[in-house]
């Protein structure tokens, strides 16, 4: 299993623009970005540049920084989990993925995901 950053983000943009009830042609139009390119960003099918990230960010309301920190969350519970399925350690069941958390805020810190797992 290997955890592509586009899809991160884009799960990430997409929890953010419906958590405040915003649609995809709102936030397009406010970001100056086409509405189908901001859908393929949210789907992980397009790589968004810097600039694109920092556009939709700003139309959302949100710092670019807690957007990355939001996806940096997801991807080291992605990696704990691949890192206890590898080992054979931990059962699968019992290791949550960010799907499985219901993450409606991310965590200040890393290690608090760290102990939640028990690796």
């Amino acid at each position: 299993m290997m955890v592509l950053l586009r899809h991160l983000i884009g799960d990430v943009l997409r929890q953010l623009r419906q958590r405040q009830g915003r649609t995809l042609r709102e936030v397009s139009a406010d970001a100056r970005v086409s509405l189908g390119y901001l859908s393929e960003v949210e789907r992980g099918q397009k790589e968004a540049s810097s600039e694109l990230l920092s556009s939709i960010c700003g139309a959302l309301g949100v710092p670019l920084s807690q957007v990355l920190r939001e996806v940096a969350d997801q991807l080291a519970l992605a990696e704990l989990q691949e890192a206890a399925m590898l080992s054979g350690s931990v059962p699968t069941e019992s290791v949550p993925g960010p799907d499985r958390l219901g993450i409606d805020s991310v965590p200040d810190r890393v290690p608090d995901v760290v102990d939640m797992v028990g690796v």
